[in-house]
């Protein structure tokens, strides 16, 4: 198997890292703030928004690129001549640490679930890139058909290793045709799937205690199909998103006006684990855990996009790696990793 390039960091998984973690937060700060269900029609609004368009979609493109890294470090490892698999599960035994101390304050952290998928994808390294290929559509669309949220992330881990083996996001530019018409596909399958979903959005000011007895079957079942379906159809809409944004990041303006992206997915682990931290330390200091709204929430989502993309931007000025990634590395190698950049005119001097 081709080695990939030992240095050449690529800044599309970057920029893709940072903009999952945009949406990651919207969804997770319901639960965290202790969020009661929507009862005016802005809030109404707001979490059907997260539920056509963020709810398992951000997720989804996490769990993909997670695939597409796994194939990076064992690659790069391997053509170091450093010992790939060991490494590899040292790096992932440190996430499940990460993941099981981080459960304490979010339950439904996602680290603990990539650290053991992590682990049971390691064969599949050796495996051909087709049957890596089949085996991630088919419980892709298992798991996404009968909901299995959890179980999600194998197949698209699978899917990412696959991408990574094809080597597709080290040949962007050649293959720009097919993403191009890859997303325009995705795309009308997704708009296909979310008015599928609307039919059974469920209504809004439902007053349950003057329902029927099938009045009030039908609505439940309205709820729950609404968010099957809007799973079910997840990972086209994660595609589609992530093809766009390949292609608008081909364009040097898209680059520009994007770029606070790239880093914050550079430290994609210090900021997801950071906004866990700074979700709760605004709500207890502020006391807005169960006091706030829907709406709301998305107002401390924003500041705290700003400060940490402000914070990720100032500290790669001067670090090589986020915090937790440079703590990460030094967990994987064992050895302690230079954090602090050296200019070009320091290095001559010395």
């Amino acid at each position: 198997m081709q080695p990939i390039e030992l240095n050449k960091r690529i800044d599309t998984l970057d920029y893709l890292r940072g903009f999952a973690l945009l949406g990651i937060i919207l969804v997770n700060i319901p639960a965290l703030m202790w969020i009661n269900p929507p009862e005016t029609s802005i809030d109404i609004a707001y979490n059907r928004f997260l539920t056509l368009f963020v709810e398992g979609k951000f997720f989804s493109i996490f769990s993909f690129l997670f695939g597409v890294g796994f194939y990076i470090f064992i690659s790069r490892a391997m053509a170091k001549n450093n010992n790939a698999n060991l490494l590899f599960i040292r790096r992932m035994i440190i996430l499940l640490l990460i993941g099981l101390v981080h459960f304490y304050f979010q339950p439904g952290e996602a680290l603990t679930v990539y650290a053991i998928f992590g682990l049971i994808a390691l064969p599949f390294y050796k495996v051909r890139k087709e049957i890596n290929v089949t085996i991630g559509l088919l419980l892709l669309a298992v798991t996404a058909f009968y909901g299995i949220k959890i179980a999600m992330p194998f197949p698209l881990i699978l899917l990412g290793l696959a991408a990574g083996q094809y080597r597709i996001f080290e040949k962007i530019n050649d293959n720009r045709k097919s993403i191009c018409i890859f997303t325009v596909i995705m795309f009308f399958i997704s708009i296909g799937g979310l008015l599928y979903q609307w039919h059974y959005v469920p209504e809004a000011m439902a007053n349950i205690d003057n329902m029927t007895k099938n009045e009030f079957t039908e609505h439940v079942t309205n709820i729950e199909k609404f968010s099957l379906i809007g799973l079910q159809f997840s990972p086209f809409v994660s595609a589609f998103y992530v093809g766009l944004l390949i292609l608008l990041l081909q364009q040097p303006l898209f680059q520009a006006l994007l770029s606070p992206l790239k880093d914050y997915g550079r430290m994609a682990l210090t900021n997801y684990l950071g906004q866990t931290a700074l979700i709760l330390l605004i709500g207890n200091a502020f006391h807005l855990i169960g006091n706030i709204r829907f709406i709301q929430s998305l107002w401390i989502c924003i500041g705290i996009y700003i400060f940490q993309l402000l914070f990720s931007k100032i500290w790669l000025k001067f670090f090589k790696f986020g915090p937790l990634e440079w703590l990460w590395r030094m967990g994987t190698y064992w050895t302690v990793p230079l954090l602090l950049k050296t200019s070009t005119n320091s290095k001559e001097r010395s």
